[in-house]
């Protein structure tokens, strides 16, 4: 099979995912898309001298083409150009994922967080999470400066991914806690998701049958302790709110982890927060990672926005094809049979609880798949996206915690630092 006709059985599959835009348009995300994941690489330049070749047109030609996908109908040419809005392009993606999914598995996670680039950008976006990668699946592009409540934005963002939701999903929605909100909880719970959001531990909060508010670390005092149950957190009238609190600090953790939700204590976990921290995989994929959006030089917000729609289908694909990959590497792995006893087992150094680190992200397999099957010449169909197990346990941290004393110096000299920039600057 030719590069030119795998290139048309992905251009259905986007065709088939996006029908509700035009041609153009399809075949303009197609492209874009395919020569990202190709290419391993969101410039347009490489992009198109690829396309040139499997296309056998003039990479001008091509460039152009690409260009004006991206542009407003006023900066392109021909008379039935016209605008389009990405924000329309968020369901059609949440759907296509959920297509994708594993039969009979009907849980997902959710993760709001933003990113930046340097003082150009801040992109708020919602991502879904699988065996530690991410695919966003809505965002909003901002002025690295632009001042003005994000809440309008995040609102918007859930709006428009809500009908793309099958409503009997188990669908997890996690935030750190620089995004804690009330009305963040309940706009997830208006879209009929669980909120499992971070807050600081210093909070007050008084449990059934209490009636004073008190600081809710007196129930995780020392580390290995844990508390779970319904409370009415936050001690002010215009913050309060009826919720699940979950509580665990887990040895080797400076602070406890603290969550919200709106599932009953004995239907949640606080070891699936673990699953946020895999948003910043996906923004490492985007960034320096693989497709290298940090060299992006576009001025326009709008372009961007449908520079991320190109980069988000082409993670869809790579993970997808990683998943399944995956997957099967864990099958034919000689080792998972192994019996407990077995000697490779006993010189085991983790904890038992923690499944092995991986060597190779989904997203890096996905594309290794991709050259290979290219060498070999076999069909490049989308894969499927297979979920693990949600974490059962809170993995142990990366390093030991600081001293304290080494601590407080840094924090010492960071305050020194800054009052000689405010120095400099008086000057």
């Amino acid at each position: 099979m030719s590069c030119l006709d795998r290139l048309s059985q992905w251009t259905q599959q986007v065709s088939t995912a996006f029908a509700h835009v035009s041609k153009p348009q399809r075949e303009g995300l197609a492209l874009w898309s395919a020569g990202i994941a190709l290419v391993g690489a969101a410039g347009i330049t490489q992009i198109s001298a690829l396309l040139a070749l499997v296309l056998n047109q003039q990479e001008q030609a091509v460039f152009q083409r690409l260009r004006e996908w991206y542009l407003d109908a006023k900066h392109t040419s021909g008379k039935k150009r016209r605008d389009w809005e990405v924000t329309g392009c968020f369901a059609p993606l949440l759907s296509w994922i959920v297509r994708l999914w594993e039969p009979g598995k009907r849980q997902m996670v959710l993760v709001l967080d933003a990113t930046t680039l340097g003082d150009r950008w801040t992109i708020l976006s919602i991502n879904v999470v699988i065996r530690s990668c991410a695919i966003p699946v809505a965002w909003k592009v901002l002025g690295a400066h632009e001042k003005g409540s994000w809440r309008p934005h995040w609102e918007g963002l859930l709006t428009h991914l809500k009908s793309g939701m099958p409503a009997d999903w188990q669908v997890l929605v996690m935030a750190d806690r620089g995004l804690y909100a009330r009305w963040l909880f309940r706009a997830i719970c208006a879209c009929g998701w669980h909120p499992f959001l971070r807050i600081n531990v210093a909070v007050k909060a008084r449990a059934e049958g209490e009636e004073a508010f008190d600081w809710i670390s007196r129930w995780v005092g020392v580390p290995g302790s844990s508390w779970q149950g319904q409370v009415e957190c936050f001690a002010g009238k215009g913050s309060r709110l009826k919720c699940t609190l979950l509580m665990q600090w887990e040895v080797g953790y400076e602070h406890p982890w603290v969550v919200l939700t709106d599932l009953a204590p004995e239907q949640a976990q606080v070891s699936w927060y673990g699953m946020r921290s895999w948003t910043e995989t996906g923004y490492k994929d985007f960034k320096r990672g693989l497709w290298g959006w940090h060299h992006s030089k576009m001025q326009d917000a709008g372009r961007v926005e449908r520079l991320w729609l190109a980069m988000a289908v082409a993670q869809l694909w790579m993970v997808s094809l990683g998943c399944q990959a995956e997957q099967e590497h864990e099958q034919l792995d000689p080792g998972a049979n192994l019996p407990h006893t077995h000697v490779a087992r006993r010189r085991r150094t983790r904890p038992a609880h923690q499944p092995p680190p991986r060597r190779l992200s989904c997203v890096v397999r996905g594309r290794l798949r991709t050259v290979a099957a290219l060498f070999t010449a076999e069909v490049l169909p989308c894969g499927r996206l297979m979920p693990e197990a949600w974490p059962q346990t809170i993995a142990a941290p990366g390093r030991p915690p600081r001293p304290a004393h080494l601590r407080e110096r840094e924090r010492k000299r960071a305050q020194r630092r800054r009052a000689k920039a405010r120095a400099r600057t008086a000057a």
